[in-house]
């Protein structure tokens, strides 16, 4: 392979060591795009199988991020990059230095405020940095209904007029192009997101999946925008090729215990290799 033409993701993200979400389901969706994938690690996540599936989350110090960073960019910017769950206040701020000193383009924020199962903010005050520093500088931003409903001041979202009103606020605050996911919560048979580029609302529609094994839908989703953009695809063309890699994942994901069923991210690889 000639060196030159590697292209090249990055992802600041958790670790979640059921392999699939966080900065596992990342590294797995970048090798899948075939880029070379970097990684910066900025939370560790355990779920408790003996209290319900519990999250707990340990944020890693906010220098050891800024560390791991300074090692990725030592060999220059990325071709695209994305951010998932930050933890704290102070590492959201690293990444958005990351950002401004590199000049970094393409730049994905899945803004991660509640675990899979969780119902909370993570951390609130991490959440309005991520909308007043990382959304700015967002190429596209992936939230789901919760997320969107708190960046847009709009609370609870319930249909796709609500989507596609939280988009448009969230593009006034500075991301460039919006996708709110609505995936299998809305009501109906399709599982809806909403895409808006400042002018133009697209909505994407694909069949709900039974059994859904989704967890680390979102994180692969935002991942695989990354390494469509990376790869030279349009905003709009890496979303919709996104939604598509996502939906074959969920369809190949299993089981893994009686909480929590992961994503598959080799199942879009699998199904087009059977076509």
């Amino acid at each position: 392979m000639n060196v030159s033409k590697i292209i090249k993701t990055l992802t600041i993200a958790g670790s979640d060591s059921s392999g699939g979400a966080g900065i596992q389901a990342d590294l797995k969706t970048f090798e899948e795009y075939g880029t070379y994938g970097f990684s910066a690690l900025t939370t560790i996540v355990t779920m408790d199988p003996d209290n319900g599936w519990h999250h707990n989350v340990y944020p890693v110090d906010a220098a050891l991020v800024a560390e791991q960073l300074k090692t990725v960019f030592a060999g220059g910017p990325v071709d695209a990059m994305k951010t998932g769950m930050l933890g704290s206040v102070d590492i959201v701020r690293v990444a958005e230095q990351a950002i401004k000193d590199n000049k970094q383009t393409n730049v994905v924020i899945d803004p991660v405020m509640v675990c899979k199962g969780e119902d909370e903010v993570l951390n609130p005050e991490s959440a309005e940095a991520i909308r007043d520093l990382l959304l700015p500088l967002a190429t596209v931003i992936t939230p789901n209904l919760f997320e969107a409903g708190v960046l847009s001041g709009l609370g609870k979202l319930a249909s796709i007029e609500d989507m596609k009103e939280a988009a448009r606020r969230i593009h006034e605050l500075g991301a460039q192009n919006v996708v709110v996911k609505g995936g299998k919560a809305l009501d109906g048979e399709q599982a809806i997101d909403v895409f808006f580029d400042g002018t133009d609302f697209t909505v994407l529609e694909s069949a709900k999946i039974e059994p859904a094994h989704n967890h680390g839908a979102g994180c692969t989703f935002a991942a695989a925008i990354a390494g469509g953009l990376a790869n030279g695809l349009s905003v709009r063309e890496a979303v919709a090729k996104a939604k598509d890699f996502v939906s074959a994942a969920i369809r190949n994901g299993y089981p893994f215990n009686e909480y929590v069923g992961p994503v598959f991210h080799g199942g879009y690889r699998l199904e087009q290799n059977k076509a």
